[in-house]
C-alpha cells in the first residue's frame, strides 16, 4: 500500500499514553497528523476528540478502518484487544505501530506479525526506552568495547503506579493485568537491545503486596540469562514510591550505570566506570516517543526500520511470559525459540 502525501492516523484506544505522548510525537513528524480516534464508548471518544483537536471520533473499530483518511493506526487498548484489532487493520490495509505487550501469548503476537507481513503493510512495537538517548549511549558503549565482555545486567525498575492508572492492570487478568506484562517486559526488551542478544531463560519469585487483585502481581524480582551469557537480574513493581530507577551493565573492563534512564520521559545520565576513574558520558536527549514515531515514518517510506520491530515485540513477550511461568512453576523456564 502506498502512502499518501498526507498520511493519516487513526487512534485506536482514547488512552493516557495517546493523550501525554503519542499524539505530540505524531504530529511532529512532517505530513503527518492524527485524524480520528475511535474507543468503545461514543462519549469518551468525541470528547478525546475535541480535546485534542481531532477531526472524527468513532466507537467501532470498523468505521475507522472504514475511513479512507486513515492509513495508519496506533493501538493503545487494553492487552486483549490488540490480537482482533491488529488483525482487522492489516486486513483493510492499514500500517500498525501497537503498544506493548503485542498479545497475551506468543502465539497470538506471531499471527499479528504474520498477518501484517501478508497483508504489506508495516508493524512496529512501541517499545519506547530503546528510544532514550540513554539507551543508545549505553548501547554504543557496550559495543565499542568500553566495559570489555559483558557478564551481568541489573535493571531496578520498582516505581509506584499512578491513581490515574490503578484500574485494569491491578484486577484483571483477562486484560493481560500485572507488572509482568506491563514492566518487565520493557526491561527485557531494553536489554535486548542494549546486549543484541537474546533471552534464553529466567526464573523468578513475584509478589502480591497490597494493590494487586485477582491473582495479578504488583511485583516480581527475576533473573534473565542471555545467550551471550549475561545474566540479568530484574526488580520490577507497581509499588513502590522512592526507590527511583535505573539499569547497570558490567564487564570484565568496566561497568555502565544509568540513573533514572527508565523512564517515559527524556532524562537520565550515563555513567562509564573502569580503570581510567568514573566518568558521566554526554548525552543529547530527545523525545522517545518522537524518536520512535520517526523510525516508525521512515520505515513507511521504505528509508529505515522501526525502533521496534513486530518481531522485536514477540521476542520480548515470550521472555516476560516466560519470567511469569518460573514464577508460577517455581523452577527455571526456557524461553521458546520464535519461527515468524
Amino acid at each position: 500500500m502506498s502512502i499518501q502525501a498526507k498520511t493519516g492516523w487513526g487512534l485506536i484506544g482514547a488512552s493516557t499514553i495517546a493523550r501525554q505522548f503519542m499524539l505530540e510525537a505524531i504530529r511532529a513528524q512532517p505530513g503527518h497528523d492524527v485524524v480520528t480516534v475511535m474507543s468503545s464508548s461514543a462519549e469518551r471518544a468525541k470528547a478525546f476528540a475535541v480535546e485534542n483537536k481531532i477531526a472524527s471520533a468513532y466507537d467501532s473499530l470498523e468505521a475507522l478502518l472504514a475511513d479512507p483518511a486513515v492509513q495508519v493506526v496506533y493501538v493503545s487498548t487494553t492487552n486483549e484487544l490488540h490480537l482482533p484489532q491488529v488483525l482487522a487493520a492489516a486486513k483493510a490495509g492499514k500500517h500498525v505501530l501497537c503498544e506493548k505487550p503485542l498479545a497475551l501469548n506468543v502465539h497470538d503476537a506471531v499471527a499479528m506479525v504474520r498477518a501484517c507481513k501478508e497483508a504489506a503493510v508495516v508493524m512496529a512495537t512501541n517499545h519506547h526506552l530503546r528510544n532514550a538517548a540513554t539507551h543508545r549511549k549505553i548501547r554504543e558503549l557496550i559495543q565499542g568495547g568500553a566495559i570489555g565482555r559483558p557478564l551481568f545486567a541489573r535493571v531496578f525498575h520498582a516505581v509506584y503506579l499512578p491513581p490515574h492508572l490503578q484500574g485494569w492492570r491491578l484486577d484483571k487478568p483477562q486484560a493481560g493485568g500485572g507488572v509482568i506484562l506491563d514492566i518487565t517486559v520493557h526491561d527485557i526488551d531494553t536489554l535486548r537491545f542494549l546486549l543484541d542478544a537474546e533471552p534464553v531463560g529466567a526464573v523468578g519469585i513475584s509478589q502480591s503486596a497490597f494493590m494487586a487483585k485477582q491473582g495479578l502481581e504488583d511485583g516480581v524480582m527475576s533473573v534473565v540469562r542471555f545467550d551471550n551469557g549475561v545474566l540479568a537480574q530484574l526488580h520490577d513493581a507497581f509499588t513502590i514510591k522512592h526507590a527511583g530507577h535505573g539499569i547497570e551493565i558490567h564487564g570484565d573492563a568496566g561497568s555502565i550505570v544509568g540513573r533514572n534512564v527508565m523512564s517515559q520521559r527524556p532524562v537520565g545520565e550515563v555513567v562509564l566506570r573502569n580503570d581510567a576513574g568514573e566518568h558521566i558520558v554526554p548525552v543529547e536527549h530527545e523525545g522517545l516517543y518522537v524518536r520512535g514515531v520517526a523510525s516508525f515514518c521512515a520505515a513507511l517510506q521504505g528509508t529505515g526500520k522501526p525502533a521496534a520491530t513486530g518481531e522485536d515485540g514477540v521476542r520480548s513477550l515470550a521472555a516476560a511470559i516466560a519470567v511469569a511461568d518460573a514464577c508460577r512453576v517455581g523452577s527455571l523456564v526456557q524461553v521458546p525459540e520464535i519461527n515468524i
